[in-house]
This record gives C-alpha cells, sequence and structure tokens, in this order.
C-alpha cells in the first residue's frame, strides 16, 4: 500500500489462505488447536540455510494440512518440542499473516505490505475478539514486555527519517506518528516496542519497534473488521523485514485454489518450475519530493498487449526530476496503477484487441475502485470470460505477464440487466492522484516473487504456486 504525502537465525516459512484464521503448533504427530484437531504425518524437506546463515544450517520446511476457521481469530496454541515457524496468510483485497505479540503472546492479523515501513497495530486497553465484526485488538496493557518510544529516543529522532509524515511529541513526551496512504487510509499513535513471535510462543521472538495506534481510518470496512494493522515491509530501517534482519523474502501468490506461501530467508530455486529473472532497484540517494527511497522501485521498461508493444516515449516510464514516476512493487495495493498517458495507451490497444469479443460499459461516471474506468458487461450466466490478450509489463531484465482471467476483475454487487460488470484490472494513477506506477499483487498471482535487500534486487519467476507448494510437500 503505497504511503502518500498530505496533498537471523533462521528461516521462516509463511502459509497463504484466504479467509483462513488459524495458527498452531505442530510436534512429531499432532497438530495441536484450541478450535480444531487434526492428524497429519509430518515431511521434513531440507534446503541449503541462506548465504547470510552458518553454512552448516538446514532450512527446514514442515509440511501442514490446514483446517478453515471461518471468521475467527487463531486462538494461541501450545507449544511443543519441534515446531514450523508458520503464519496463516489471507489473500481477499489485502495479504494478511497472523502472528503472536507481548508477552504473554497475543495473537494479531496484519495486512503484508511492501509499500510501508513502519509495522503498527491497533491498540486497545483491553484486547477483544467481536465475533460479529471479526475485529481484534492489541492491549499493550496485557504485555509486560511492552514500552512506549519516547520523543527524545534515539529511535524517534534518526530512525524516522523516511516517513512521509514527520514525527512529532505529545502530550507525555512520546513519539507520535501518523500515517496516510494512497487508498484515503490512515492510522495515528505512538511509537513503541514489544517481543514479535513469528512461531509458536516457545520462541524467543524479537524486540521490534511498531506503531501502537489509537485511532485511524480504512478505505476498505471489511479489512479494518478483520484486521489488527499492518506488517511494512520495505527497506526502511523500521520496516519488519529488516528489523528481524533477513536480507531475502519471497512469496508466491496461487490464482487457483486461494493458497500460496511466504518465505522469510533464502530461495532454493532448483524446485522452481522457472529460473528466476532479476531486475535491480532504482535507487537515487538525493532526497525528492515525490521519490520514495526505501520503496521497491523498479524501471519500467515497456508493456506489451499479446505481441504488439505500445508505443511509448522512455520518458513516461522514468521518474522525473522531482522523482514522481517511480514503478514500485506493492504488496499492499490490490490492483495495479499506471501514471494517465501510459494508462491511456494501455486502454486504447486493450480495448482495440478486445473489439468484438466483449461489449463495454457505457456509463461514462463508473470507475471501480477510484482509478479503474474500463469496464465490461458479461452474461451472469456465462461461466468463462472469452479469450483475452496478454498484458506483459517489461522490465530491465525481467518481465511480468499477466493473462487469462487476472485481466478482468467482477465488481461485487453490480449487475446491469442480465450482465455482471467486469473491469480492467489495471487502472489510471492520475485518478488517484498518485505520481507513481503501482503494481499491485493481483497480477503477481502465479509469480514467484523474490526480494533481494543484499544485492538490491527482484527476482521474478512464473509458475504455479499450488504446484510449488506441493512440490515443497506442503499440504495448505
Amino acid at each position: 500500500m503505497k504511503q502518500v504525502p498530505l496533498l537471523s537465525s533462521f528461516v521462516a516459512v509463511f502459509f497463504i489462505d484466504i479467509r483462513c484464521f488459524h495458527f498452531c503448533s505442530l510436534n512429531s504427530n499432532i497438530l495441536i488447536a484450541l478450535y480444531f484437531c487434526l492428524l497429519i504425518q509430518p515431511l521434513l524437506i531440507f534446503f541449503p540455510a541462506a548465504a547470510s546463515f552458518n553454512s552448516s544450517q538446514q532450512q527446514l520446511i514442515v509440511p501442514l494440512r490446514s483446517v478453515r476457521a471461518q471468521d475467527q481469530i487463531p486462538p494461541i496454541c501450545p507449544s511443543s518440542s519441534f515446531s514450523p515457524n508458520k503464519l496463516s496468510f489471507r489473500r481477499n483485497i489485502s495479504l494478511t499473516v497472523t502472528l503472536q505479540v507481548g508477552t504473554p503472546p497475543q495473537n494479531v492479523s496484519m495486512v503484508l505490505d511492501t509499500g510501508s515501513e513502519l509495522s503498527w497495530l491497533v491498540c486497545n486497553q483491553t484486547q477483544y475478539y467481536n465475533y460479529s465484526t471479526n475485529r481484534t485488538t492489541f492491549d499493550p496493557t496485557r504485555s509486560t514486555s511492552y514500552s512506549n518510544i519516547s520523543c527524545s529516543s534515539p529511535t524517534c529522532d534518526t530512525r524516522t527519517r523516511d516517513f512521509i509524515i514527520p514525527v512529532s511529541c505529545d502530550s507525555d513526551q512520546l513519539c507520535h506518528t501518523t500515517l496516510s496512504y494512497a487508498d484515503m487510509s490512515s492510522a495515528e499513535g505512538i511509537l513503541a516496542s514489544d517481543v514479535f513471535r513469528i512461531g509458536p510462543s516457545d520462541r524467543q521472538g524479537y524486540d521490534t519497534v511498531f506503531g501502537c495506534m489509537s485511532s485511524g481510518f480504512n478505505s476498505n470496512p471489511d479489512e479494518d473488521a478483520s484486521t489488527t494493522g499492518l506488517m511494512g515491509m520495505n527497506r526502511g530501517s523500521l520496516s519488519f523485514v529488516s528489523q528481524m534482519g533477513f536480507r531475502k523474502f519471497s512469496y508466491c501468490i496461487s490464482g487457483s485454489d486461494l493458497s500460496g506461501l511466504l518465505l522469510l530467508g533464502e530461495t532454493n530455486s532448483t524446485w522452481l518450475q522457472a529460473p528466476l529473472n532479476y531486475t535491480p532497484l532504482v535507487q537515487i540517494s538525493d532526497p525528492l519530493p515525490y521519490f520514495n527511497r526505501v520503496a521497491y522501485t523498479v524501471q519500467l521498461e515497456g508493456i506489451k498487449v499479446s505481441n504488439k508493444m505500445l508505443s511509448l516515449t522512455k520518458s513516461l516510464l522514468e521518474p522525473d526530476h522531482t522523482g514522481a514516476g517511480q514503478t514500485m512493487v506493492d504488496s499492499g495495493t490490490q490492483f495495479s496503477y499506471l501514471l494517465g498517458p501510459v494508462y491511456q495507451a494501455l486502454k486504447a490497444e486493450f480495448l482495440n484487441q478486445t473489439s468484438g469479443n466483449l461489449p463495454v460499459l457505457d456509463d461514462p461516471d463508473f470507475v471501480f475502485e477510484g482509478g479503474m474506468d474500463l469496464c465490461y458487461r458479461v452474461p451472469i450466466n456465462q461461466t468463462r470470460l472469452p479469450e483475452l490478450p496478454s498484458v506483459t509489463l517489461i522490465f530491465h531484465g525481467a518481465e511480468m505477464r499477466v493473462s487469462g482471467d487476472p485481466l478482468l476483475y467482477r465488481v461485487p454487487g453490480e449487475v446491469r440487466g442480465n450482465d455482471a460488470v467486469y473491469c480492467f484490472t489495471f487502472g489510471n494513477s492520475d485518478l488517484l492522484g498518485v505520481e507513481a506506477y503501482l503494481i499491485g499483487h493481483h497480477h503477481q498471482q502465479n509469480m514467484w516473487m523474490e526480494f533481494d535487500l543484499l544485492n538490491s534486487r527482484i527476482g521474478l519467476a512464473q509458475v504455479q504456486c499450488d504446484l510449488a507448494v506441493h512440490t515443497l510437500g506442503l499440504h495448505v
């Protein structure tokens, strides 16, 4: 999720599942949960450890069969002597992970966001779970390891330099922060520190600086009801991945069975179905008003619709002297957005190649998600979309090809006569007031996405993520 101005000793594996909230520990034979029990037969798969780890260490991945616990925040599970580092992961309008914070541990659900730095939680003096709204909060008063950060602290003074909105000092002399996002959501509170555990409750955990937010607004009420906060994963010094010390992480989102995985640590690419192609991160050392220096910025070099390359000048695809026009890979944004001139060129060519196959929605006032204004009418009883031209984003050294159903998204509840409304999943950044290209997670389906902080690059490989999970011996 793009923020905008107001105008290690182990490798952790996270399993992805939509609307699936469970977090349980595993011994050698039995999965123990407070809400459910399931017998499994573990299969241990070993991979070489990451380069930053001791070469004698092995990466341990434990397959786990899980069951859905609809509309429930996961319980704190009993510890065991042998457990995986496993987090639930939901993909809806956002990606979420579930982990444990505080002493004793409290379960929280956080949006995974490569476009943000500071992780934060909605804090309340009494942690509760409302089964009618799916809402949970973090109660700092119940945690003996929790501490506030004063505005005189070096953390407040020096490590917040990349925040879009500068921190301030509140009436209690605590470090106050305000965050604002491109979708008009916001959060406000103080910086704090507590133990974050990315495994069962018997793990040591990591002291982590985060935002303890007392107020906020989310433009998506469903997400607001079902999550406790946000996990910032960009390259800033206070991001979750930076504080944990991981120099590489990857994720893969399935487009078929609503599952996938997130991996902290080294990727063993021998089991991938295709080689990783790397594109370097664009780095500008000088501060510019519209350039996010800690984002995962790549160089977009062109766009193809089927095999036709769009006629785009190089200057349209590069940041200008103010920093506007950077291309960011952002897991906190669902769809992808292009600056106006480039979007209009893509829209015109996609329209041209779909003419005769799909009737366009004749409603100039209809705009989905604030920036998606190319929509179609599809008969409700039609079970499959017609063949669509692929769209390929060309980066320096790598490509991201989007084809088939991910190119159109059915608008929930929108019906015109006997037709459903489907919108093109690329939108216009100008309509959002965002001076950047955003590559959202919807177009990262069935792509292995590796974020290599050590070598300042992103690796991409087109894979079937459900098969990747199966290849690893995992059962989500």
